[in-house]
C-alpha cells in the first residue's frame, strides 16, 4: 500500500468529496501540449482517479469517447456537473469497471501516486488495447520563486513530488519504457484560490476543522506579508508539469 493510500485511509469519514468545491476552485488545469502528447490519436480514453474532472475536461472533444473513473462519490457528483460530456463511473485503479481491451489511452492526472503499482498496472494492461497508452501527469508548484518556497514550508509534499524529483516514477512489467516530458508555466490566481488549492490537499482535508482553519489563515498571512505577494489581488503561481507515457506491447 502506498504512503498516499495510507493517508487517504486515515481520512476516515472525511472523504475527498468534502473538498470537491476546493478542488474545483484551487486545482490547476493541465498544459494542452502535454495532454496532446499523452493522447496521440486515442479515441476511447479513460481518466482514472478523475476527481472533479480537471483532466477529464481536457479530454472531451475531438471525437473522443471519454470515461472518468473515481472512487469518491462526492467527487463524482462534482465531476458530472463540471464535465457532462464524459461518462462517470465509480471505481478504483486496481479494479476498473471496464471491459478488457476497451481503451486506447488510460490517463492518471495527479493520481498515480495513490495507487498500488502492481495491481493498477495489471488492470491498465487488461483494459488497454495492444499499443494503448498509459499516461501519468502531475502539476507541481515550482519552488524557484521565494514565496512558493515559503508556501511549501507550510504544506506537506506529496509522494509524487519526491518520485518526480528523484526520477522514481514506475509502472508495472505490462508496459514498455516510460517516456517523460515537462513544461514550465504559470497560473494567475486570487489569494482565495491559492487558499482553496491548499485546502484541497489530502493532509489538510485530514485535519480537524480548527487545525485546518488555522493553517489556511497562515497561508493568507503569508500571502499578505511576503514581499513578492503583499498587496496583490492576484499572484502568478509557477508550475512545472511533468508527464510520462508507456505503451502496452
Amino acid at each position: 500500500m502506498s504512503d498516499e493510500r495510507r493517508r487517504a485511509d486515515a481520512l476516515g469519514g472525511r472523504g475527498f468529496g468534502e473538498a470537491a468545491e476546493a478542488y474545483v476552485a484551487g486545482r490547476p488545469d493541465y498544459p494542452a501540449e502535454l495532454v496532446a502528447w499523452l493522447l496521440g490519436d486515442a479515441v476511447d480514453v479513460v481518466d482514472v482517479g478523475a476527481g472533479t474532472g480537471k483532466l477529464t475536461a481536457a479530454l472531451v472533444g475531438g471525437g473522443r469517447r471519454v470515461v472518468a473513473v473515481e472512487p469518491d462519490g462526492g467527487m463524482l457528483d462534482a465531476l458530472r456537473e463540471q464535465v457532462p460530456g464524459a461518462r462517470a463511473l465509480q471505481g478504483a485503479a486496481e479494479a476498473l469497471p471496464l471491459p478488457d481491451a476497451s481503451a486506447d489511452a488510460l490517463l492518471f492526472g495527479q493520481a498515480w501516486h495513490w495507487v498500488d503499482v502492481a495491481p493498477a498496472s495489471a488492470e491498465a494492461g487488461r483494459v488497454l488495447r495492444p499499443g494503448g497508452v498509459l499516461g501519468l501527469i502531475w502539476n507541481v508548484r515550482d519552488s524557484a520563486a521565494a514565496w512558493v518556497r515559503a508556501l511549501n514550508g507550510l504544506i506537506e509534499g506529496s509522494a509524487a513530488e519526491e518520485a518526480i524529483e528523484q526520477d522514481a516514477v514506475r509502472v508495472g512489467q505490462h508496459f514498455g519504457p516510460l517516456e517523460r516530458r515537462s513544461t514550465a508555466w504559470s497560473r494567475p490566481m486570487t489569494v482565495e484560490r491559492v487558499v482553496a488549492m491548499v485546502a484541497s490537499r489530502s493532509f489538510v482535508i485530514a485535519k480537524e476543522p480548527g487545525e485546518r482553519a488555522a493553517l489556511l489563515d497562515e497561508v493568507r498571512a503569508l500571502l499578505a506579508g511576503h514581499p513578492d505577494t503583499a498587496g496583490r489581488e492576484r499572484v502568478d503561481v509557477p508550475y512545472r508539469t511533468t508527464a510520462f507515457r508507456a505503451r502496452r506491447p
